[in-house]
């Protein structure tokens, strides 16, 4: 079956966006493409880190003084 993305691929699948897209609005595709990633990522390392369900509640209360 081969690589998936050769370089052929990747050079067809470019001109073939430039060509829907126009080169104009190819630089603010890849702008938003590229946010969007970050932002994923971002958002993957967030949901990793964030065990506090799991964590026991560990604040001291204390009793009401009537």
């Amino acid at each position: 079956m081969g690589d998936l993305l050769q370089p052929w691929h990747l050079v067809v699948i470019l001109v073939v966006a430039l060509l829907i897209f126009g080169p104009s609005k190819l630089p603010g595709l890849g702008k938003g493409l590229g946010e969007g990633i970050k932002g994923f990522k971002e958002g993957i390392k967030g949901i990793g880190s964030s065990d506090d369900a799991d964590k026991p509640d560990t604040t001291k209360t204390t009793p009401e003084v009537k």
